[in-house]
């Protein structure tokens, strides 16, 4: 068996590609792992047919059979786990107890839709007549592309095809051309599902703007960036497709002076949540907003934390930051940081390259940059933390909010008056409470803004993927009074 699986899935068949070959990088050797040659343009064709002509049987299977395959998926992944989280790592860069994490996470995604997809097709609503009886009807929307991002390739896989099945839909999906690897190798982990539920296909734009635009794709669910997204959303909009979209933060992190005397815990946190998977979280925390009362006392506990984090190796286990995903998204960062210095701010710590190969960029501290600087204003997605001191809670919430963006807030406080008054006025997808960054798969996940449309996870991450049907039935076949002739 070959060490990378290069294959596409289509119709229930693994295939070599016959397009042009994709060459797919190690960012810490900066070597090729492989070459995955990509869809032609007939095979982007059989996929979506292959989903297309297997869409109503798979609708049409009880709701109670879909959820025993969906945990067989996930006890498929929970027993290649070492060997998913091995792959993740050498064509992403991620950590391996990160990337071990994802794939557990991944499995959990599973279960849980196997069990909530079985749950409720509908409900009944009270009638106009005694004779009637009117049903709320939920029925799969059809075939469903998943067009998923490089930083979380499994589980933001997940999180749209694991409802999206559970709701009775079939799928194409197309991982990101950075990170094709592990996403080719879930093949055989579908293989007691009917063929063409599932199909996966590597690509780049080009293979993502053919399922985007297909007539015979019913929803499209995306997460990467703005810019992409709005792309997607359009072509959606111009032939009326469904579509969710998730489309990255600038996520502000708040610090209240009431943990004056747990500073080092919140300063432990704010690092996790900023540096974890080198800052290639959609809801790093890239903004912090610190109260005058404890700002020296945070950036000393955090600068002193973000020192002792080990960058180096990401399949060594002591290794807590590795490389990021690949030169071009390090040199974005570097640029910023750059500007921000051009405009007076100060790097603390870190903010260059620790290695000799591979493209590392050690986790910076960045104190007095301009607020309009694109640091505090545009997505980084790098392991960069700059700390803003604050003079009021006001003035937290105010520069909070202050973005296009609207996706996570992480706050630490104890005062319950504070936490009430955040809840309602920061405008975020998800607020996180002296917990950074924990996800719930019961708990909607989604963004206010230009963060995106729709939510995934929980119930809501179902709906998602389902169409509603009003169904009203009269028992008795009757002439009505109020029918014509209105003259009597």
């Amino acid at each position: 068996m070959p060490e990378f699986e290069t294959r596409l899935l289509i119709g229930g068949e693994q295939v070599e590609g016959g397009g042009q070959g994709l060459t797919v990088e190690n960012p810490y050797t900066e070597e090729t792992l492989t070459t995955v040659a990509l869809p032609s343009p007939a095979q982007v064709d059989a996929a979506i047919t292959a989903a297309r002509e297997a869409a109503r049987g798979w609708a049409a299977t009880p709701a109670v059979e879909r959820g025993e395959m969906l945990h067989e998926v996930a006890r498929l992944l929970r027993d290649h786990t070492d060997a998913l989280a091995r792959v993740m790592t050498l064509e992403g860069g991620k950590p391996l107890v990160e990337n071990s994490d994802e794939v557990g996470w991944t499995a959990a995604a599973f279960d849980y839709y196997a069990e909530i997809g079985r749950n409720s097709a509908g409900r009944v609503i009270p009638p106009i007549e005694s004779t009637q009886l009117s049903l709320v009807l939920k029925e799969p929307i059809g075939v469903v592309g998943c067009i998923v991002p490089w930083n979380y390739p499994l589980l933001l896989l997940a999180w749209k095809l694991a409802p999206a099945l559970a709701a009775g839909n079939t799928t194409v999906c197309k991982p990101s051309e950075l990170t094709p690897l592990s996403t080719l190798m879930l093949a055989p982990f579908f293989g007691h599902l009917a063929a063409g539920v599932v199909n996966l296909i590597a690509g780049a734009g080009d293979v993502g703007e053919a399922i985007v635009r297909d007539e015979r794709v019913d929803c499209l669910a995306f997460t990467g960036s703005v810019e992409t997204g709005k792309k997607v959303a359009m072509a959606c909009a111009e032939r009326v497709a469904r579509v969710n979209l998730e489309m990255g933060g600038k996520d502000p992190f708040i610090v209240c002076a009431d943990v004056a005397d747990a500073i080092d815990v919140a300063a432990k946190g704010g690092a996790w949540a900023a540096f974890l998977n080198a800052g290639q979280v959609c809801t790093s925390a890239e903004r912090f907003y610190v109260m005058d009362q404890v700002y020296d006392d945070y950036v000393r506990e955090f600068v002193h934390y973000t020192q002792s984090l080990v960058v180096g190796d990401p399949l060594d286990p002591g290794t807590d930051v590795g490389p990021m995903v690949s030169a071009r998204q390090r040199d974005k960062v570097a640029a910023q940081i750059d500007a921000a210095v051009a405009s007076g701010a100060e790097v603390v710590t870190g903010g260059n390259g620790s290695q000799d190969r591979g493209h590392f960029f050690t986790p910076a501290v960045v104190t007095g940059a301009a607020a309009e600087t694109d640091l505090l204003r545009e997505e980084t997605f790098g392991p960069v933390a700059p700390i803003v001191p604050v003079r009021s809670l006001d003035e937290a919430i105010e520069l909070a909010n202050a973005t296009r963006y609207g996706l996570g807030c992480n706050v630490y406080t104890r005062d319950l008056k504070t936490v009430v008054r955040l809840m309602r006025e920061i405008k975020a997808g998800t607020v996180w409470f002296n917990d950074p960054l924990t996800d719930n798969d019961a708990g909607p996940f989604g963004g206010m803004k230009q963060s995106g449309l729709g939510r995934e996870l929980g119930e809501e991450g179902l709906e998602a993927f389902q169409e509603t049907k009003h169904v009203h039935i009269e028992t008795e076949v009757a002439a009505k009074e109020w029918w014509y002739p209105y003259g009597g």
